[in-house]
């Protein structure tokens, strides 16, 4: 839990998703906290007695037409053939409920989405348990998805109302990055932030380059990391689509990859990840040489977003982490501008 999540009492919390509960005709159950971190996510029973996912979604993260979008997204991925949670309607239809705002809580937004049956595919900080044999497995199947997912959203029109983060040049290098200003965050050393701030222009510069060379950009999940993968029997289940929006393919491919370069089979991992992917969607070798670059710009969101939450109990330490992990990515690039 974050700095958010402690500050409210966990009998208000429960009270809270009875009241969301009410709108589908729910509210004669206890629902069973699972996660509160950006949201507070329980497990409830649908009126068949099937299990589902209520969503009490943090105050002013993502605006309601952010929110509807990434519903209707996940709607046309799920009736596309992808094994992702799918809006579950209100009694009156909608997909999205405003609840007013309430001691202790502002106004928020509350969605239900249909449950997912896969086992996590881990956590990170902790090794895969899985053999090597199963982690080829597992990744080609994921690659597979990720690809299909990249299909799907090129197939689907979105409604005039669509709107998501947009993972470009300003979401990653701006003045006001989404996961946040990573070169002057509370925590920095004064020499990590001036080596995170002289790495701004030499990325920008790469980044400008490799989007006027075409590479491949649309709707990207952004955020597959161990805890978002579900594995089914014969597949893979992608949840949690918080943060996904706008943003180059290879984002999401870097996004799977970073949190395993310490795995002891990553170069399994990757080329399985890899051939999957391509099994179902081309990936050129130009783009997959732009790995190296994504997988620094994904770094960096990580020391932007524990940088914004000095709140975590282990924030210091996850950020001299990131920074450490952030800067050894780097180091090609800076040899190649020192020549």
């Amino acid at each position: 839990m974050d700095e958010h999540s402690v500050a409210l009492p966990m009998a208000a919390l429960h009270g809270r998703a009875q009241q969301a509960l009410r709108h589908w005709g729910l509210a004669d159950q206890t629902p069973e906290l699972l996660k509160f971190r950006e949201n507070a996510v329980f497990r409830v029973r649908l009126a068949d007695g099937a299990p589902a996912a209520l969503r009490l979604h943090r105050p002013g993260y993502h605006d309601d037409r952010a929110l509807a979008s990434e519903l209707q997204w996940m709607a046309a991925l799920e009736a596309g053939g992808l094994h992702v949670p799918a809006p579950v309607p209100t009694l009156d239809g909608r997909n999205l409920v405003t609840l007013p705002a309430t001691s202790p809580f502002a106004s928020q937004n509350v969605d239900i989405v249909s449950w997912m049956h896969g086992e996590e595919l881990g956590r990170s900080g902790e090794p895969l348990r899985h053999p090597p044999e199963r982690l080829a497995t597992i990744f080609g199947h994921l690659g597979e998805a990720m690809a299909e997912l990249h299909n799907t959203s090129d197939r689907w029109t979105p409604p005039a109302s669509f709107t998501r983060p947009v993972w470009d040049l300003d979401g990653l290098l701006g003045e006001a990055p989404l996961w946040g200003r990573f070169w002057d965050c509370p925590g920095l050393t004064p020499d990590a932030a001036r080596q995170l701030a002289a790495l701004r222009p030499l990325l920008a510069e790469k980044l400008w380059a490799v989007d006027h060379a075409g590479l491949d950009y649309g709707l990207i999940h952004a955020d597959l990391v161990r805890e978002n993968v579900l594995i089914g029997p014969v597949h893979v289940e992608l949840i949690d689509f918080d943060d996904a929006g706008y943003g180059w393919r290879m984002f999401d491919i870097a996004t799977t990859l970073l949190r395993n370069r310490r795995e002891p089979h990553f170069d399994l991992i990757q080329a399985s990840l890899i051939a999957g992917y391509r099994r179902r969607r081309p990936l050129p070798k130009a783009a997959l040489e732009t790995l190296p670059l994504f997988l620094l710009l994904r770094s960096l969101t990580y020391v932007g977003w524990i940088g914004e939450r000095p709140g975590t109990s282990d924030a210091q330490e996850r950020l001299a982490r990131y920074v450490k992990e952030a800067l050894e990515l780097a180091e090609p690039i800076l040899q190649e501008r020192r020549g």
